[in-house]
């Protein structure tokens, strides 16, 4: 038997096949999406926006299944002996669709609109829209961001939402739901068209919409006086939520003859995908996992349910990663971004330069460049929770270089995941002694891991395999697929046939940690005097970007 995994990422779709009697990877696919640049839709006056094309998933996911399925064959399997699908996605990245949940992007009348399409995960133009509802949850509602860190997101399911009622109230209007891509796609694929018969995941629920057991989502009163549409809305999400291991439908005729695949095979409810990337890095109780890609998302699990709430943490949500652990996410907006912003945007550089940079940046040693940095280029995730911060480089002269730049912005994002790591275990319970990093960042790069090893001062254990996310959603595929068909495995089984890691484990070296310990109390100096409210730094950055904004729009 095999299954099928499919990791809806933020440039590109890609898809696995995984052997599920022996765990075996045996082919993969990628397909990039076609609409924008690198397949995001920005804007010349809001530096804010980030949208993709509903059509690209559908089209780009359809190219690569086909492809991964051409691949099989060459090898000897027949699609017929394929029996499940998983799927995996960025989030928040919810969309609007109408009563047949069609995406209102698909629709003609809106197929040009931006404000009608999915709204990326980095899209941050709803910033006033988050502060709306932190201010008014902490005012009457606080236990409603109490399990996200005590701040909501402009990157999240309702900051969005209502930033397009007030942007584009037609659009709005025009909307009968919004789902989130983990959503959408199952959905699609099983052919649901009414919003009744749809799964939504507990995923993208708790950790992107407040959505809390018992109370489920946000009240229509708190709704309401954010704008009384809101809460008409909430009538048309939903009220229930599924866990990553149900199955939310079954392949459709349609959608069989175009992938050349089994009618009717099971379709895993989806996750949102450094989440699903957890289980296919083989995520354990209190074994921290960091995807590192563009940006970062930390995920651990905790048997321990007394925790419930953690001050600056994105999401503390019961079985959003696995049934019967507690799931914690948390994590930095810029990761893979910093680096590329750097090399791209600054140098004017290609993609080849990072390797040229990580050697001359691998001879220098700790504190040698002088340099500090910070890593809020897309705004701090966590543990300030704000968008409106960014990016600081200290220290520079007339002798400073690209490589000493470039190792300084690695530096800042081990500092930034160090904060994290450091508020995780103000927690009871909570001991982080390993630390397992996935994504192409820790496949390609030993310098960032052995940087992050000596910074956060624990072994780095590196995933042995590039596209953990596409692994994860193919375990979840099968595991649904082995229980329809009354097959008695667990998620845990599948994890340890399927789940790999490096033998190079990249361990701290005490003397630069020492070094990075110094500049670390630096750092958080910087942190703390750009990011906290009561300090006279604070309105600094988020001065300078209105001033942006203000003469960005003037042209």
């Amino acid at each position: 038997m095999y299954s099928i995994g499919l990791d809806f990422g933020t440039n590109s779709v890609r898809s696995l096949l995984l052997d599920l009697n022996y765990g075996k990877e045996i082919a993969s696919a990628v397909f990039e999406y076609k609409s924008g640049e690198k397949g995001i839709i920005t804007s010349k006056t809001n530096p804010y926006q980030a949208r993709q094309n509903p059509a690209d998933y559908l089209e780009s996911m359809s190219e690569s299944i086909i492809n991964l399925i051409a691949s099989a064959k060459k090898l000897g399997i027949n699609s017929e002996e394929i029996s499940g699908i998983g799927v995996a996605a960025t989030a928040s990245t919810p969309l609007p669709t109408d009563e047949t949940l069609t995406p209102l992007g698909l629709i003609e009348k809106f197929q040009n609109n931006p404000n009608a399409f999915a709204w990326l995960w980095k899209d941050h133009t709803s910033t006033k829209e988050a502060d709306e509802i932190t201010n008014l949850a902490k005012k009457e509602k606080p236990y409603y961001i109490d399990n996200c860190g005590g701040s909501y997101s402009s990157e999240w399911f309702f900051s969005k939402i209502f930033h397009c009622l007030k942007a584009d109230p037609e659009v709005f209007e025009a909307a009968f739901t919004w789902m989130e891509l983990c959503d959408f796609i199952p959905a699609a694929l099983c052919g649901i068209k009414d919003n009744k018969n749809l799964k939504r995941s507990v995923c993208g629920a708790g950790h992107k919409a407040m959505y809390q057991n018992p109370h489920g989502l946000p009240e229509k009163d708190f709704l309401e006086k954010l704008a009384p549409e809101m809460a008409v809305l909430r009538e048309r999400l939903y009220t229930e939520v599924s866990l990553l291991d149900d199955v939310a439908g079954f392949l459709s005729d349609e959608w069989a003859k175009r992938l050349g695949l089994p009618v009717g095979i099971p379709v895993a409810v989806g996750g949102i995908d450094a989440h699903v990337g957890a289980i296919g890095s083989g995520i354990e109780d209190n074994l921290l996992i960091k995807n590192l890609g563009t940006s970062s998302c930390d995920i651990l699990i905790t048997s321990n349910k007394t925790i419930t709430a953690i001050e600056g943490i994105a999401g503390v949500v019961p079985e959003s990663v696995l049934p019967r652990f507690t799931g914690i996410e948390a994590g930095q907006a810029a990761v893979g971004d910093l680096f590329n912003w750097y090399v791209s945007k600054v140098l004017k550089r290609d993609v080849s330069s990072h390797q040229e940079l990580t050697e001359q940046a691998s001879k220098l040693k700790a504190g040698e460049s002088g340099l500090l940095a910070l890593d809020w280029n897309n705004g701090n995730r966590n543990i300030l929770a704000d968008q409106k911060l960014t990016g600081l480089i200290l220290g520079q002269t007339t002798q400073t270089t690209d490589y000493e730049i470039y190792r300084a912005l690695i530096e800042a994002s081990a500092f930034g995941a160090l904060s994290i790591i450091n508020r995780l275990e103000e927690s009871d319970n909570i001991k982080i002694d390993r630390v397992r990093n996935c994504g192409g960042i820790a496949n390609k790069n030993p310098m960032v891991m052995q940087i992050y090893a000596n910074i956060l001062g624990r072994p780095m254990e590196v995933v042995d395999n590039s596209q953990t996310v596409a692994l994860g959603a193919a375990i979840m595929g099968g595991f649904t697929a082995l229980k329809n068909s009354g097959k008695n495995i667990t998620i845990a089984e599948l994890q340890k046939r399927s789940c790999r890691v490096n033998e190079k484990v990249y361990y701290p070296d005490l003397e630069s940690a020492k070094i990075y310990a110094k500049l670390y109390n630096i750092y958080k100096l910087l942190h703390d005097s750009f990011g906290k409210e009561n300090s006279e730094m604070y309105s600094v950055m988020k001065d300078l970007l209105e001033i942006k904004i203000k003469e960005t729009s003037a042209d």
